[in-house]
């Protein structure tokens, strides 16, 4: 294909070869056979074909098609772009609705093509069912594959829209399922499973995507891991409601699906209205880590993409909780200027009657008692230190127990005239009402008129359950997370330079919708280190690490209740947005100084961080975890030793450090923050004391000894390229 678009006749014979479409971008080649029916069908979906000719590709195509046999339809059918029954697909469809109950088959054809070289549009009708449809397709410049689908009513009665999904076939050889699943401060926990015949169906009817989501949803071949092993696997960009599935059926056809999860009677569309499904992005690679960085590298190109260094940041809330005081929150601000933070973050309880979490969400004042001159002093203070300053807020909230619930009970989601079961003693506000909208985006301009805010943590404590517009109302979830998105679109076009956290109960709205507009994700309220691995790495697999929140914590966590030292602590959380969740108040002179220190090496590698290739490394002692970031030069980089438990091999095993340049020589030297480095060995580490020169190819095929440690210990290690 050409680079400028063109125009393909959908209605131009068929050659001996088929007529394909080849989308290839960022190592990533998309192969469509136009010629499949009813509508064309992707025969290819992964590694580019650089030197595949036009006719090869035909043949592609061909070699593709299935044969009919008994027991089967006469004319076969297979897996298309939008497969329906009506022609013949016996599978998961791409488009469920109807009229009123009737008018349920739906069957397209091709009106025309728009494509180039990475984009395509297929312009789809059913004159029948009187439906027009449009799917995008294109393959982004990191190789990432997105698939859209808008369905329109073309006729002249109301069209109810059921289901919507994107389709991604997948290799049959890919006979291995990796998914996460998860609950409030353990988001993101990995778990697999073999891809047999059958469906493999995740759903999320939480309103956002929920702490048990799969943030990917991937199919391999067996033992894939994040080095090696084929992997394909999807992502909805989507914020509310969503389903992701696997399907292997009993015709020769596997693939990934993702889509909007839809209410009852959610979307119906009026005769000239249509519905865009949620942008679904697919990657692949050699390993988890080569499909991860496809996600990487594509949302760093976005102009909307975080540039500046990301602010060293304190947040309040395990500090102070709802024990606001002027004087109190002086003296933290204070400690944190000394150890180096550069953005101080109020959390919740300084609004109007929050004096715990059972009121006063919804009425967005400044708490007068508490703050009796605003919070002008407190803000002063901040920023005459040097930092910026941030507000927590949970603007889609609101308490029963608070003036604006009982001014305007109709404005809380509910389908239903008892109130959906509470949460966090909350309801939720329903922000396609358009007089809440109006209400809370009149409030949150004001406080940012009003005060010098740069940073918006953005809440949403709890899941959107029986979320309707009203007593016999309509389903809500859909019009909400549209709201969501245009109320942050707004803030952010009339605050220039506002920057806005996406926080819910820790990580349970973590989607590259919501990310597409705001600047970090808190990625678990868990800030325990231990918890926070497999945590981490796996969010990672969508999100680019220097937007995942990481903070160090307290001595003992305050969601575990664990013991845990500073070094493993800051260690875990230098592979993201740095922070601090800590009363420095409380710790002594030294402590503090040591945090500054954690603090320094931070800032100094978090340019790495936000431009970086992430490591993870496979086949470690199962008590050592290793994982690095290497710089897109491949000049420096850093890895972590974390001791999680003891190891049966006393002293251990080597271990490697992979993704260097194998030509290049680097110098490792190992990083000890605040304290002079040191092991449990009953000897020293003589590589780790007396520094080593070792080739990239070195380490990463043969590696080194880890420096013998005590579970919960962490050990960082510099390596610099040699010129």
């Amino acid at each position: 294909m050409h680079s400028t678009d063109r125009a393909l006749d959908a209605d131009a014979p068929v050659s001996a070869t088929s007529r394909v479409l080849h989308l290839r971008r960022g190592g990533t080649s998309v192969v469509i056979d136009l010629d499949a029916s009813p509508t064309p069908a992707i025969v290819h979906w992964g590694e580019e074909l650089v030197d595949s000719p036009d006719e090869s590709l035909g043949s592609l195509a061909l070699a593709a098609r299935p044969q009919r046999v008994s027991g089967g339809l006469d004319e076969t059918a297979r897996l298309t772009v939008i497969p329906t029954p009506a022609g013949g697909w016996l599978g998961t469809p791409g488009l469920e609705g109807h009229r009123s109950g009737a008018g349920f088959s739906a069957r397209f054809d091709v009106a025309g093509i728009q494509a180039n070289d990475h984009r395509a549009s297929l312009a789809l009708v059913d004159g029948e069912s009187r439906l027009a449809a449009q799917l995008e397709l294109r393959v982004g410049p990191s190789g990432l594959f997105h698939q859209r689908l808008t369905v329109r009513n073309t006729g002249e009665t109301p069209y109810t829209v059921q289901s919507l999904q994107l389709f991604f076939p997948v290799p049959w050889d890919a006979t291995e399922l990796l998914d996460t699943t998860g609950r409030h401060l353990r988001e993101r926990t990995p778990q697999r499973r073999e891809f047999t015949f059958g469906t493999h169906l995740r759903e999320s009817r939480r309103g956002r995507p929920g702490a048990d989501a799969t943030l990917l949803l991937a199919a391999g071949r067996p033992g894939f891991g994040f080095e090696t092993g084929r992997v394909h696997g999807i992502h909805v960009a989507w914020s509310g409601n969503h389903r992701v599935l696997a399907e292997r059926v009993v015709t020769g056809e596997a693939f990934l699906a993702g889509g909007e999860l839809l209410g009852a009677g959610e979307i119906v569309l009026a005769p000239g209205t249509s519905l865009a499904s949620p942008w679904v992005i697919g990657s692949w690679g050699d390993g988890l880590t080569e499909l991860s960085h496809r996600f990487h590298d594509e949302w760093r190109r976005r102009p909307q993409h975080p540039r500046r260094p990301r602010p060293v940041t304190l947040n309040t809330w395990e500090a102070v909780y709802f024990d606001h005081s002027l004087e109190k929150l002086s003296q933290l601000a204070d400690a944190a200027a000394q150890a180096g933070i550069e953005r101080f973050v109020l959390d919740d309880g300084w609004f109007a009657g929050r004096r715990d979490d059972t009121k006063g969400l919804g009425d967005w004042y400044v708490d007068e008692t508490v703050w009796p001159e605003g919070l002008h002093p407190l803000i002063r203070h901040v920023r005459g230190l040097g930092m910026e300053f941030g507000l927590w807020v949970e603007p889609e909230m609101i308490n029963p127990d608070s003036d604006l619930a009982r001014s305007h009970p109709d404005w809380i989601l509910r389908g239903r005239m008892q109130l959906p079961p509470s949460a966090r003693q909350q309801q939720v506000l329903d922000l396609a009402h358009p007089e809440a909208y109006a209400y809370i985006a009149e409030r949150l301009h004001a406080i940012l008129d009003e005060h010098e805010i740069a940073y918006l943590k953005w809440d949403h404590n709890r899941d959107l359950v029986d979320a309707g517009s009203g007593p016999e109302g309509v389903a809500r979830v859909h019009d909400h997370t549209l709201a969501v998105y245009r109320l942050i679109d707004e803030l952010k076009a009339a605050h220039p330079g506002l920057e806005i956290e996406s926080c819910a109960s820790g990580g349970a709205r973590v989607d590259l919708g919501i990310l597409d507009r705001t600047d970090r994700i808190w990625t678990s309220d868990s800030l325990d280190p231990l918890e926070r691995l497999a945590n981490q790495r796996h969010t990672a697999l969508v999100v680019p690490p220097e937007l995942m929140g990481m903070h160090l914590t307290s001595p003992v966590v305050h969601s575990s209740g664990r013991a845990v030292g500073l070094g493993l602590s800051a260690a875990v959380a230098l592979f993201g947005h740095f922070g601090v969740e800590w009363d420095l108040t409380s710790a002594a002179p030294e402590t503090r100084e040591r945090v500054a220190e954690w603090v320094a090496l931070a800032k100094r590698v978090r340019p790495l961080v936000a431009t970086g290739r992430t490591v993870d490394v496979d086949g470690t002692d199962p008590g050592i975890d290793v994982r690095g970031i290497v710089a897109e030069d491949a000049a420096a980089a850093f890895f972590t030793i974390t001791q999680v438990e003891t190891t049966v091999a006393y002293p251990p095993g080597r271990i490697r450090m992979p993704g260097l340049d194998p030509a290049r020589r680097y110098r490792v030297q190992v990083l000890s923050p605040g304290q002079p480095y040191e092991d449990a060995g009953q000897s020293a580490l003589e590589w780790a004391t007396q520094g080593v020169v070792l080739t990239g190819r070195e380490l990463a095929t043969i590696g080194l000894r880890p420096p013998v440690q005590l579970p919960q210990r962490s050990t960082v290690v510099e390596l610099t390229a040699l010129s």
